[in-house]
């Protein structure tokens, strides 16, 4: 069944909600191991640097994802491609609540890292494609506040399902995204900037993307830097309060939610500040409140300045990362937008994905107060400095007027 959408607004209003709904699930989806460590490391005696080992894999396996569905996306349309994403990955995960033993786990959590690499391109192509231009700043924003409001209902499941019926509950709640698919297959259109700019086969992506090479390297160091900036601030940091603090659970979870509400205002906020002043400059504003608050972040006394100062920090990360969405988009050639924001994304993450393990040997070194802040100061400089030096192609257009003629590759 196609969806009978009309209304143009209609139609991007479903677009931009079933990329949020995919983001967040799947965000969802990988959060909720990283309140589960030392839970898992006992369920399947191993110690807990082999489960934080199962997030690098996951980590490292999304750029075949991101290749694979973006080739997908850009060849025969956004819709159909994120459908059988959100199937995919939703199995994954409920096999996951399903393991027996390690090796099964680090397999699952190796294959659900391809779901999760394919879904955020061809969610954000779709959901960026159909939005206003004046709105893209904001909309933006609010699609990458799926990825907060993943950890946001991670932490929920921590502090509530995690307690009451274990961990496996905890992996098959992931069979509810599948009913995302209907959703899609239902109400969302496909993309009019798709139509327009479709090429015969997936060897054209390659080549327009092999074409631009240059613009290519610079979007996978700076998504490399992005994921440093992201996964450095949240992957570890339950952990950090348990031992350096000795926050229960419960407490370690509340603070979670705290910084998750805060990512969400930043991400919001900022992307509608980039409408504004511009993506390059709106970055590098949260990026300056990010910096700020590591002292506190890192060194704070008290968990309620922790508590504070997380909220503000994951306002900067996010708000950074809220711009993300459009400036990949927005930089990517017309023909190649399924692939080419998501493969950049993907690829950051392949580099970075040693970023857990890099930060808990250091912390062995160094403590883990100045493995987290120093690991952050260097990021957060290096991402400044980056921006500083890019470029940007803010609110051009991604469909054709009317009688205009097609330009493979056109940019």
């Amino acid at each position: 069944m196609t969806p009978q959408t009309t209304n143009p607004k209609t139609g991007a209003r479903h677009a931009v909600l079933a990329g949020f709904l995919g983001w967040t699930l799947d965000a969802f989806d990988f959060f909720v191991i990283i309140f589960m460590y030392d839970v898992l490391a006992r369920q399947f005696g191993v110690t807990k640097k082999e489960i934080i080992f199962t997030t690098f894999a996951t980590l490292a396996m999304r750029p075949v994802g991101a290749l694979l569905f973006g080739l997908l996306s850009d060849r025969y349309g956004r819709r159909i491609p994120l459908m059988l994403n959100v199937i995919y990955f939703s199995v994954v995960e409920v096999l996951c609540g399903f393991s027996p033993n390690y090796k099964f786990f680090l397999v699952m959590r190796a294959l659900f890292g391809i779901g999760m690499g394919g879904e955020w391109g061809v969610g954000a192509s779709l959901a960026m494609e159909a939005a206003p231009v004046r709105w893209r700043g904001v909309l933006s924003g609010t699609l990458q506040c799926g990825y907060s409001i993943g950890n946001l209902l991670a932490a929920l499941a921590a502090r509530f399902i995690l307690p009451a019926w274990g961990w496996r509950p905890m992996f098959w709640i992931g069979a509810l995204p599948a009913l995302l698919a209907l959703y899609i297959r239902t109400k969302v259109p496909e993309s009019e900037a798709w139509k327009q700019h479709r090429v015969a086969t997936m060897g054209q992506v390659l080549r327009i993307v092999a074409g631009q090479w240059r613009r290519f390297l610079y979007l996978v160091v700076l998504m490399t830097f992005m994921m440093f900036l992201s996964h450095g601030t949240q992957d570890l940091y339950p952990d950090f309060l348990q031992e350096v603090h000795h926050a229960t659970g419960a407490i370690r979870a509340n603070i979670a939610i705290i910084y998750s509400i805060g990512s969400v205002v930043g991400a919001i906020i900022f992307g509608q500040l980039s409408q504004a002043t511009g993506r390059r400059k709106g970055m590098i504003a949260a990026l300056g409140l990010s910096l700020a608050m590591i002292p506190w972040w890192a060194f704070g006394g008290s968990l309620l300045t922790i508590m504070c100062a997380a909220f503000l920090m994951q306002a900067g990360v996010q708000g950074a990362w809220g711009i993300i969405p459009v400036h990949l988009n927005e930089m990517s050639a017309d023909s190649t937008r399924g692939l080419m924001p998501g493969f950049t994304y993907q690829l950051g993450i392949l580099f970075a994905s040693g970023t857990n393990t890099i930060q808990y040997a250091l912390r062995d070194k160094v403590g883990y107060q100045w493995a987290i802040a120093g690991f952050e100061i260097v990021t957060i400089l290096t991402l400044i400095v980056l921006l500083l030096l890019g470029t940007e192609r803010h609110s051009r257009s991604f469909v054709r007027e009317t009688g205009a003629l097609p330009v493979p590759g056109r940019d």
